[in-house]
């Protein structure tokens, strides 16, 4: 910027600054608190909305349990109203568990889908598509299920993961591959432990042992 002399040079040309200027600056000054005043006004609506969300899906969790008919019917139109809201997928989780009780395998599958879709929490994408890689297995639904797991997820599901791809690996007989990945469960779990999972494990290398 040029250096002036004077102080009267430093005026002309502040004066000089604002006629060419000002229109824009106050233009801007007033498009910026416009914007401010907006936000403010986005972000309390925005937060009666999430208040009002969580009434509702704390309303429709009273039905859990009672009244099976009444409590899907809320859950699903819940969910259709409410895509953007991260009561959303735990909403969609509830309604698979509920499903479950009932051995409906499909729409369990249907629910947990629309869980992983609408997540925006990574825990809860994982255990929602852990659930679902376990699911498909049960609909012998092999394929989709080693699909399903090969999900980029958060490290702490790493050990479900290897247990579930032992299962699936074993319904396709893939004997060799599913002590692996029940190998693979174990070791990330070393300090755990896990008898369940030590059983699989135990009973498969008998079979594989007896077989040979």
């Amino acid at each position: 910027m040029e250096i002036y002399q004077t102080e009267e040079q430093q005026v002309d040309a502040i004066k000089q600054y604002w006629k060419d200027n000002g229109n824009a600056i106050i233009a801007g000054l007033v498009i910026g608190f416009s914007a401010f005043i907006g936000y403010n006004f986005y972000k309390e609506a925005q937060l009666e909305q999430e208040l009002s969300t969580s009434d509702s899906y704390q309303t429709i969790q009273t039905l859990a349990g009672k009244d099976e008919q009444a409590y899907t019917k809320a859950g699903e139109q819940f969910i259709a109203d409410n895509g953007e809201s991260s009561y959303v997928s735990l909403t969609a989780l509830s309604l698979a568990k509920e499903s479950a009780n009932h051995k409906d395998w499909p729409q369990v599958e249907k629910y947990l889908i629309t869980a992983i879709e609408k997540s925006m929490d990574a825990g809860i994408k994982g255990i929602a598509t852990i659930r679902l890689a376990r699911v498909q297995i049960q609909l012998d639904q092999i394929e989709k299920a080693l699909a399903t797991l090969a999900t980029s997820l958060p490290e702490s599901f790493k050990a479900a993961v290897e247990e579930i791809k032992g299962d699936a690996y074993l319904k396709q007989d893939k004997k060799d591959l599913a002590r692996s990945a029940y190998q693979s469960a174990l070791d990330v779990n070393s300090q755990a432990g896990n008898p369940a999972l030590q059983m699989k494990l135990d009973d498969l290398a008998e079979v594989i042992n007896l077989s040979k």
